[in-house]
Formats: structure tokens, C-alpha cells, sequence
């Protein structure tokens, strides 16, 4: 019986040793939501389920991985991941434009690759250098950020290309990126957004700005959506109609409700505690990103967790927003919430790097690969 007990201590410690085990709580916890959330309204539970369990597989591969090693594979995942992104031009498929590439067993989306592989690029090119980033650096980083967030907007998906963005300026944001290069890109996105508007956008992203600003002059076309949305959070008050007692979405009144509008589903049926009890969880996971991040010395490891933890958060900002009528409708899903393969795979995937971060390098104790270099 002793030696029974020993065998199975072993294997939990081999197979937890290396996770978080706060971490994996969180998210484990934000799983469950969505898996209610979908069963709730008769989506595809088992499919989503399968998807958690490949995403919960590649972040405990990814959380025993060395630091050093995954340091030293960064600039080779990033270009291999920008080889499907090209793929999509030539055999991609998607509603509103070229975003999928059909594998046969599953669909895949290569862009969440890149919110994977462009941080792991970004935090080994600004590790090596001196912080914070100079001129040149800032301008070369702003290449490695361009090039898939171009390729990403031209498919088209600027939700996707955003958040892209996103992960390469967080980065550079860690690494001490002064505050004026900052003011000078808001200048410029400023400048460009209106030849964005008239040569770039196309009239179904136009429309979501425009029904943003203006959602009750079209209530039964372009502003049905965020309509539905909002109807559907007021409607759960504070404890919500009960699980699986939700009319919007069962009545076909609220659209896209096991993907882009999943949460709002949540909200009409588990109410405002319900909401709060997620945002815990999100706000857990953001702030034990950000500690495990802290407490490293090594700059690839600080950068990489560090902006994993800040990207998450804008995927959450975003989509809040979204449903509730406070930003443009993107696409952008809930993340763990939200039915998705890719996405789901793809986060899961990200927090294991963050996990490998923290397995091999203590929070608090000797510092293993160097002190960040300064600028002199």
C-alpha cells in the first residue's frame, strides 16, 4: 500500500511539478465557465472540450521546456509561424476574407500563432540588447511587429492584427520604451486612420464603426448585434435568470453567442455576480503573469511572461467592450470563454511558456542568466 501511494506521488509530481498550480486553478476555473456557458445553449461542448484538453497538453510540454532552450528557439518559431500566415493568401479560406487554412482534421488560424511567437521573438531580440531600447532597436522591433500585423490586416482581421500589434508594443513597453516614441505612434495612427478609412477598411468594417457610434440608427441591421448584446447583460440583473434559462440567445435574438457574444450569454443567465466572479479570475490570472514576471532577472523571461500576462488583458478589454457597446465590434472572442480551437490551444500554449518561466527560474532567489542590460 506504501509503495501504491509512493508510485502515485511520483506521478503527480512529475506531471504538476513544472505548472503553476495557481495559474492552472484560474484557468482550469474559466474552462469550466465556458463548457456551462456553451452547454447552456446546446453548442459544441465536447468539440471545445477536446480543444481544452489539446491546449492543457501543449502548455505542460511548453512548462517543462528550459528556459534557454525556449530562448533559443524564438527566432525560429516566429519565421516558421509567418509560413502559414503566407499560406493563407494562396489555399485560405474564411467568411470575410482569406483567414483559415483547411488541414483536413481541423481548421487552423495562423494568425493566433503569431500572438504566441511574436512575443518569444520580441523578448529574445530585446533581451541582447541594451535597455531601454535605442532608436535603432525600437525601429527594427517596429519591423518584426509590422510584418505579421500587415499580412494579418490584409487577410482582412484587424481585430487579430490589433491585438498582434499589441503583444510586440507591450513588450517594448517592458523593456523601458521611452514615452515619447509612444506619443509619436499614437501621432501617426492618428494621421493614418482617416487614409485607413477611405483605402484600406472595407465596408463591413466601416459599418462596425459606424454602428459603434451610432447602433440605434439601424436597430434591425447593422446595429441588431450590439443591441441584442446589451439587452441580454441588462436582462440577467444581478443573479441572472438561472442556468440554461436565457432567452436571447435560445430565442436566436442574440447572434454569434457561442463565439464573439459567448459572455453575454453568460451575463443574462448568471447576472452581475456571475460577471464579477469571471473578472475575478481574469484579473488573477493578468496579476499572477505580471508577479511571475516580476520576480525573474532574466530579461527574456521578465519581457516574455510579463507580456503574455498584458496581452491576455487586452483580450479581455477588448471583448468586454465589445458586447457592451463601449468599443467597435472586432471579432475578438472571450478568451477561454468563447468557443474557439485555435485560440483556446494557442493562450494555453502562451501561459505554458509563462509556467516554463516560472518553473526554471525562482520567483525570489540567485539570479541565473544575467542581469538586463542598461543603456549607458
Amino acid at each position: 500500500m506504501v509503495e501504491h501511494l509512493q508510485r502515485v506521488r511520483a506521478a503527480f509530481h512529475f506531471f504538476l511539478h513544472s505548472l503553476d498550480l495557481p495559474l492552472l486553478v484560474a484557468l482550469c476555473l474559466l474552462m469550466l465557465a465556458s463548457l456551462a456557458v456553451l452547454h447552456s445553449v446546446e453548442g459544441p461542448v465536447q468539440a471545445q472540450a477536446m480543444r481544452y484538453a489539446a491546449g492543457l497538453a501543449a502548455m505542460w510540454g511548453l512548462s517543462r521546456l528550459p528556459v534557454l532552450q525556449l530562448r533559443a528557439w524564438s527566432p525560429w518559431i516566429y519565421a516558421l509561424s509567418l509560413l502559414p500566415l503566407l499560406a493563407v493568401y494562396v489555399v485560405g479560406t474564411g467568411k470575410y476574407g482569406q483567414r483559415w487554412l483547411n488541414l483536413g482534421v481541423f481548421y487552423l488560424q495562423p494568425s493566433e500563432l503569431l500572438k504566441l511567437s511574436l512575443p518569444m521573438m520580441m523578448a529574445w531580440y530585446l533581451h541582447r540588447q541594451a535597455l531601454p531600447p535605442r532608436p535603432k532597436v525600437v525601429l527594427v522591433a517596429a519591423l518584426l511587429i509590422g510584418v505579421p500585423a500587415v499580412l494579418i490586416l490584409l487577410q482582412p482581421n484587424l481585430g487579430t492584427a490589433t491585438l498582434v500589434t499589441a503583444s510586440g508594443m507591450f513588450a517594448l513597453l517592458l523593456a523601458g520604451l521611452h514615452w515619447g516614441w509612444v506619443a509619436l505612434a499614437l501621432g501617426g495612427v492618428s494621421v493614418a486612420a482617416p487614409l485607413a478609412w477611405f483605402g484600406l477598411l472595407r465596408q463591413y468594417q466601416k459599418d462596425r464603426v459606424l454602428t459603434f457610434l451610432y447602433p440605434e440608427n439601424d436597430p434591425l441591421g447593422t446595429g441588431w448585434n450590439i443591441i441584442q448584446s446589451r439587452i441580454a447583460i441588462g436582462s440577467g440583473g444581478m443573479h441572472g435568470k438561472g442556468w440554461g434559462q436565457g432567452t436571447q440567445a435560445a430565442l436566436d435574438f442574440l447572434p454569434e453567442y457561442t463565439t464573439d457574444f459567448a459572455f453575454s450569454v453568460l451575463a443574462e443567465e448568471f447576472g452581475w455576480v456571475g460577471v464579477v466572479a469571471v473578472l475575478g479570475l481574469f484579473l488573477f490570472v493578468i496579476a499572477r503573469c505580471l508577479w511571475i514576471a516580476a520576480g525573474t532577472r532574466c530579461g527574456y523571461s521578465r519581457l516574455l511572461a510579463g507580456t503574455t500576462g498584458l496581452v491576455f488583458f487586452v483580450y479581455v478589454l477588448v471583448n468586454g467592450g465589445m458586447i457592451s457597446g463601449l468599443l467597435p465590434v472586432v471579432g475578438v472572442p472571450m478568451p477561454l470563454i468563447s468557443y474557439g480551437g485555435t485560440s483556446a490551444v494557442s493562450l494555453l500554449a502562451g501561459f505554458g511558456l509563462v509556467m516554463a518561466v516560472q518553473g526554471r527560474q525562482p520567483v525570489h532567489g540567485r539570479q541565473r542568466h544575467g542581469p538586463l542590460p542598461t543603456a549607458a
